[in-house]
């Protein structure tokens, strides 16, 4: 399959306000996912999803699929998957990594941003994950609702943000008062640092929610000690310490409210999203429809 490029641009966001990744790949993979982070973050998430999600071999549209490793774990647990990515880079990446692992899975890519995503795959969708994706939005209140739209009644959103609140500790624990005190913790999206421009609070998260007519079924913090260690740990028995404190602690109040991301299930109510509360920007030209892509 031929993927689209993205269209040169003189500036790192998109007509969105969204930071997108063409062109930082590498840096992605490396600050999101390389050494013991990045192997908490998926280990917890293999553990928590069968726990937090009631999966039935439905179809999953994984937003911001990113380098795919979401779209891999679900396509192993026997979900056929439509994977949306903005970035041509990263979605090239996916692509790569998922005939890798799961040639005999059904997967779909659709290189699309968040905002094209109702037309370009409406569903109705009774499983949906959106993983480290709003916190790199402009509007991550409108993309929250852009979900809610594309959520059958009593369908589940699998949601994971970046705590802003544990971005507040985090700083003050290496000294950065000012900084914490002046609530300056977003980044501007304007150079290659991966701080994300739109970080969460869990406070925001349940208002809007509520808004939307989605329940929180379920919440759970990811690496909730590992960010603020002194020194990460140096042997493989320290990594497997450090794994079980995360998980026996993971849901576990008051320890979780400090992850550095939060973890959800939404549920869509019966009732329906009113039109106003999730209308979005129109997608974008550059994106293409869900039934010219090819399953992986």
């Amino acid at each position: 399959m031929t993927l689209p490029s993205s269209p040169p641009s003189s500036s790192p966001l998109s007509v969105h306000g969204d930071r997108h990744f063409d062109g930082l790949a590498d840096k992605f993979a490396a600050s999101l996912y390389g050494g013991v982070r990045g192997e908490l973050r998926l280990a917890l998430l293999d553990r928590l999803l069968p726990e937090m999600l009631d999966l039935r071999g439905q179809a999953l549209l994984d937003v911001g699929g990113g380098l795919g490793q979401l779209a891999g774990w679900f396509a192993e647990w026997g979900h056929p998957v439509t994977l949306a990515e903005p970035s041509a880079e990263m979605l090239k990446r996916a692509r790569e990594a998922l005939l890798e692992a799961s040639a005999e899975r059904e997967i779909i890519l659709l290189p699309a941003p968040l905002q094209a995503l109702p037309e370009q795959a409406p569903g109705p969708w009774s499983l949906i994950a959106c993983h480290a994706v709003l916190e790199w939005l402009g509007d991550p209140r409108a993309a929250l609702a852009t979900l809610a739209g594309l959520l059958a009644p009593g369908g589940q959103l699998s949601l994971m943000a970046f705590n802003r609140d544990a971005l507040r500790f985090s700083n003050v624990v290496k000294g950065n008062l000012q900084k914490a005190l002046d609530d300056r913790l977003e980044g501007k999206g304007l150079r290659r640092r991966l701080t994300p421009i739109s970080p969460l609070t869990h406070a925001q998260i349940m208002a809007w929610s509520a808004e939307l007519g989605l329940e929180v079924r379920e919440v759970a913090g990811i690496r909730v000690f590992h960010d603020y260690l002194r020194s990460p740990p140096q042997t493989d028995d320290d990594r497997e310490r450090l794994l079980e404190l995360e998980w026996r602690y993971c849901r576990v109040d008051p320890h979780w409210r400090l992850g550095r991301y939060l973890l959800y299930t939404l549920v869509r109510r019966d009732t329906p999203v009113s039109p106003a509360s999730s209308s979005v920007s129109s997608p974008t030209s550059s994106s293409t429809s869900l039934q010219d892509q090819e399953p992986l």
